[in-house]
């Protein structure tokens, strides 16, 4: 890390030196890293920084290495800066504190507050209801924050997978029903009455748990304007199996919306008929990308092309899913 980068680290926590720096995590595709800075001579013990070289490798895992990609992964950085810079705060969610951000030549700097030092030390591979229920309620808090406002600066709409951004992975999908289908999904989730912020990319490994089971999120390059059954729908394709998505597909919507309302501080019947009616098209939009982007992937199963043909049935006869 350049000697700027670090004085904007000591200058930002009060620290008088840095005694450690512990790589979490590489950034997709080569971007940079994550990174876990130790701290001296201030009550700020540590901070977590998210360093990135807008250059890139535009070495993708999956071979996805075109220059849209390279584009939307700059644009998701500038998302992010501005979600902390001009959003972050007004989140009644938890989510990590902006201490710094800084831009030098083509490398940024984010430094946030470290959310394991903060009592959110303990990450999940599998869930139990308790923790459904607590992402849930998260996931609330979050979209009712920004219920009705307007997502400048940010994504217009939010997701990582939604249709404008990704042109190449519908032309590689085999599916010829679903690429058919893809822009009257795209245009039945975009056309609600109620829009929000979305977190864009609510998957399991985004979230953060206390030992009591409360829950913190990170990664806000995907936030932007939305309907917020995007995200419940992505979060829990991303910890169930088809069958439990199946059998607890009620019980999800119905906590879900009563922790809505509870942070709504009103019950709001018309957004709750408007959403519910869309979970499904939410899934099946992220199925679309996940066929074109990865065919062999967990996540594509019976339950989700189920699901994804009775929405095309519908969109096709001039309804929604109930």
């Amino acid at each position: 890390m350049k000697d700027h980068f670090k004085s904007v680290i000591l200058q930002s926590t009060g620290a008088d030196s840095i005694s450690e720096q512990e790589v979490i995590q590489e950034l997709w595709s080569g971007y940079g890293k994550i990174l876990r800075v130790r701290l001296e001579g201030t009550t700020v013990g540590s901070v977590v920084v998210k360093h990135i070289q807008a250059e890139g490798s535009k070495q993708h895992p999956r071979g996805w290495n075109s220059d849209i990609g390279h584009q939307r992964k700059l644009r998701s950085y500038e998302v992010e800066t501005t979600w902390y810079e001009q959003y972050s705060t007004n989140s009644a969610a938890r989510v990590p504190n902006c201490l710094a951000i800084e831009h030098k030549d083509n490398e940024v700097l984010i430094v946030l507050e470290d959310l394991d030092a903060s009592g959110y030390p303990l990450r999940k591979t599998s869930v139990s209801w308790n923790e459904i229920n607590s992402i849930l309620k998260w996931l609330a808090d979050f979209h009712a924050s920004y219920l009705g406002q307007a997502p400048q600066g940010l994504w217009e709409q939010g997701t990582y997978w939604h249709l404008e951004t990704r042109p190449h992975e519908l032309e590689a999908l085999n599916d010829e029903r679903l690429k058919k289908a893809a822009p009257m999904i795209d245009q039945e989730l975009n056309a609600c009455t109620f829009k929000t912020f979305v977190h864009g990319d609510a998957k399991l490994a985004n979230f953060c748990f206390s030992g009591d089971g409360e829950v913190a999120a990170v990664d806000f390059q995907y936030v932007g304007g939305g309907c917020g059954m995007k995200d419940i729908a992505y979060f829990i394709g991303s910890c169930l199996n088809e069958d439990e998505c199946e059998a607890m597909e009620t019980r999800i919507l119905n906590t879900y919306f009563n922790h809505l309302h509870r942070a709504l501080g009103e019950r709001n019947e018309a957004l709750e008929k408007e959403w519910r009616s869309l979970y499904r098209v939410a899934w099946a939009d992220f199925h679309r990308f996940l066929k074109g982007w990865s065919p062999g992937h967990w996540k594509i199963n019976s339950y989700s092309e189920r699901i994804t043909q009775e929405v095309i049935n519908n969109l096709q006869n001039g309804s929604t899913t109930s």
